[in-house]
Order: structure tokens, then C-alpha cells, then sequence
């Protein structure tokens, strides 16, 4: 495999908010001006996938599929490490759909030795993919998110396949309803999070992990606007447009931040990270960092 980032993205061709299953879905938003809204998704997933290639990234992509709007954000398709690809098994009906769509997919790319293995779930296990299971290559863990889509007991069967510690978070709000919304661990060590997602129990692990120098704390602007909800590659951050104050926040820290416009997007609730797979994370040590004393 090339030592390039892979990323798969879905084509958003078929891409709608038609139905609610999170606070930020706005179907009637979408509905004034469906057509518009289309097209203003098609050039935000070639702004999204642009910036990704010039930051040296590859990107596969799955074609759209009419009736699965939300095929769009794969990172809720599978966790994904050192070749083997755990399948999600989603909480809502209107997702559902998508499993067998992504489990095709996931073989062709085991036939073309991008990924090794496909795993299913223990049965009845809910899951939903890297959106809830985010690898930190610095502290060599996983942080998973449980509550509004995957369960508590997930956390297990991602152990168990991977081998990894797992650090589960539980979410306070379904406005925050997977991880990768309000949570990302980046390259130097630091964390964005936006505290006000997490239940005092997780807050404490996220703070018992990661030292306070390292810790950066969303605004409600910046979570709301899904900046968060980002690409991390070294020292290249990809996000959705975003609040001054973060962007020299983190300047001030050495990352460089790619801003595109995903408000299309933003209207189903997904913004940079959901609507990309990493397909080539590896679990071999990266400058551990040690847990906070």
C-alpha cells in the first residue's frame, strides 16, 4: 500500500436531508430548494476531496445510491485499523441500508488488498463506525463514543477485534450524537473537544488522559459551525468554514487550516471528517504520549 493517506468518500449525487434523525436535519431547509442544494453539494464534495489531494492524500470513491442520502459520511461505515475494517451497525432505519451497501464495497477493496479483513459485530451490537471510534496514533488508544447511536457495549467488540486500548466517552446531548462531532485528536497530541457534548464522566477521562496544555476547548460557534468535526494530516487541519478565533488558536499551535464550505452538508448534521474514511491507519507507535499523572 502507498505510504500517501487513503480516504474513501461516497459520491453525493444522490445526497438529500429528506428525513430527521438528528437535531440539525433540516428536510424543509433542503426542500425550498432542492436543486440548488444539490449542486451546492456536488461542489463542496469536489472542494472536500481537492483539498485532501493537495495535501498529498488519496481518495477511492463508492458511487451514490438513490433512497441512502446519508451514504455521504462513511466514516459510520467501519472502524478501521492496520487493514482490518470492523462493519457498524447503525441505530436508525433510515441508515440501516447502508451496511450492505459499504460491506460491498469493503470486499472490493479487500480484493485489491486496500484491507485485509472485514469483521462483523457481535449480533445486536450498535455501532456506528469511526464517527464513534476515533484512533489516536500519539496515545495509541481509541476513544469511542457511546449514548445517542452506539451503545456501551460496542466498546468491547472494538477491543476485541483490535487489540487496542478503548477509552470510551459518553455523550451528553443528540445534538453531539457521535463522537467525531465534538472530538478530535490531533497529530501534536493536542485534543479539540467541545466539553459542554461530554457527561462529567467522560470529561474526567478525557482530562485524566490528556494533559491541560494539550487540551483545546471548542466555542459553541466553532461546534456548531462543525469545525470539529475535522481532517487532521500532520500538520494540516481540514475543516468546515470557521471561527477566526480558532483558526489563530491553532495557527498559534503550528497547524495549518484548509477552510471548505460544507454547509450543504452541515444541513444533515456531517461535516469534513463524516464525509471521509481513513483506510490506511496503522496502529505502530507514534511518539506515545503517557497518560497525565
Amino acid at each position: 500500500m502507498s505510504d500517501r493517506p487513503l480516504f474513501l468518500m461516497t459520491d453525493p449525487s444522490a445526497f438529500e436531508v429528506s428525513y430527521r434523525i438528528n437535531p440539525w436535519m433540516r428536510p424543509d431547509a433542503w426542500k425550498a430548494n432542492a436543486a440548488e442544494r444539490l449542486a451546492e453539494a456536488g461542489s463542496a464534495f469536489a472542494a472536500l476531496r481537492r483539498a485532501l489531494t493537495e495535501l498529498g492524500s488519496q481518495v477511492e470513491t463508492i458511487g451514490a445510491v438513490r433512497g441512502l442520502p446519508d451514504l455521504v459520511f462513511p466514516a459510520n461505515a467501519a472502524v478501521v485499523l492496520d487493514g482490518r475494517a470492523l462493519m457498524a451497525r447503525f441505530r436508525h432505519p433510515e441508515r440501516q441500508g447502508e451496511e450492505a451497501v459499504f460491506r460491498d464495497a469493503f470486499r472490493r477493496l479487500q480484493g485489491r488488498g486496500v484491507l485485509r479483513e472485514v469483521v462483523d459485530l457481535p449480533e445486536g451490537a450498535l455501532q456506528e463506525g469511526a464517527g464513534d471510534a476515533i484512533w489516536d496514533a500519539r496515545r495509541r488508544l481509541f476513544w469511542a463514543g457511546y449514548g445517542p447511536r452506539s451503545a456501551k457495549s460496542s466498546l468491547a467488540a472494538i477491543e476485541q477485534t483490535f487489540g487496542e486500548t478503548v477509552v470510551g466517552l459518553e455523550l451528553a446531548s443528540d445534538r453531539y450524537y457521535h463522537l467525531d462531532t465534538c472530538f478530535c485528536p490531533l497529530a501534536g497530541g493536542e485534543v479539540l473537544y467541545y466539553p459542554a457534548a461530554f457527561t462529567p464522566a467522560a470529561l474526567a477521562a478525557i482530562r485524566a488522559r490528556v494533559p491541560e496544555a494539550s487540551r483545546i476547548e471548542a466555542t459553541d460557534e466553532a461546534a456548531e459551525a462543525f469545525c470539529v468535526n475535522a481532517v487532521n494530516l500532520g500538520d494540516s487541519i481540514v475543516m468546515a468554514r470557521a471561527p477566526a478565533s480558532l483558526k489563530a488558536r491553532l495557527s498559534a499551535r503550528g497547524y495549518r487550516v484548509t477552510e471548505v464550505d460544507l454547509a450543504p452538508f452541515i444541513l444533515s448534521g456531517g461535516g469534513a471528517y463524516c464525509m471521509t474514511l481513513r483506510l490506511d491507519r496503522e496502529s505502530r507507535p507514534a511518539g506515545t504520549i503517557l497518560a497525565a499523572e
